[in-house]
């Protein structure tokens, strides 16, 4: 295998190559972390070509880092303005969380703070969103300021994502995502995200189960209370 000079279109070609083969890899790896000789194996080429393009094995990530952002920029570019930016905000909530689960290991590695730097791009992810929420603003449904709403919803869809990612079976409910954003919304605006109305049999089965959990004399046996608490869960959607 030759390490002589690769010409320039040749070049980028190598380097795309090495981004999308650093990503396979990384994806696959137990540990969240991926070699420079694997990727070097994955496409073909010696470890000097990668020095040459990338610099070091921090430069690879750092590329592939960008590389991320650029398409999650491009993805919040497709997403459909209407006439309500409330609603737009919402579903650009439930599109990073779509983006951090199909993307787990390259989304982990964008929002890791063990990098160097943080990535230029990851400022137009807050102005994009600073955007939306200014659009907000607009028609009054912002209660603080577009840049500290920006930092409240950012922060936290990025807490929520990182936690379903890193501990899957922790935060395994499928409604945790919108809880914790409705919950946000309300904080930074004077009008919440389009919701179901609440389950008033659920919310009333929730209360029943915790007035037991704080009662100590009761009617019941405990196997009558336990089997009580199995179908009050069930109103609730707790198993």
């Amino acid at each position: 295998m030759s390490d002589k000079a690769v010409v320039p279109s040749r070049a980028e070609e190598t380097r795309s190559r090495m981004i999308e083969a650093a990503e396979r890899l990384l994806s696959s790896s137990p540990d969240h972390d991926v070699s420079t000789r694997a990727v070097c194996d994955a496409v073909g080429v010696t470890q000097p070509i990668l020095y040459r393009l990338f610099g070091d094995k921090d430069g690879l990530l750092n590329a592939l880092v960008d590389d991320g952002f650029e398409r999650y920029i491009a993805r919040k570019h497709a997403l459909e303005a209407t006439d309500d930016p409330v609603a737009d905000l919402a579903a650009g909530w439930d599109d990073h969380m779509d983006f951090a689960r199909r993307n787990a290991a390259l989304y982990r590695l964008m929002f890791s703070p063990a990098l160097r730097a943080v990535p230029a791009a990851a400022g137009r992810i807050f102005e994009l969103l600073t955007g939306q929420l200014e659009r907000c603003a607009a028609i009054g449904a912002l209660r603080i300021s577009p840049g500290k709403a920006a930092q409240t919803i950012l922060s936290a869809n990025v807490g929520v994502a990182l936690s379903v990612l890193s501990q899957p079976e922790r935060y395994a409910d499928p409604g945790l995502s919108h809880r914790v954003r409705d919950a946000v919304f309300a904080a930074c605006m004077t009008q919440r995200a389009p919701a179901s109305p609440p389950d008033r049999l659920a919310v009333t089965a929730l209360q029943l189960e915790a007035q037991l959990a704080a009662s100590v004399n009761t009617p019941l046996a405990d196997e009558e209370r336990a089997l009580l608490v199995k179908w009050l869960r069930r109103f609730h959607g707790e198993s």
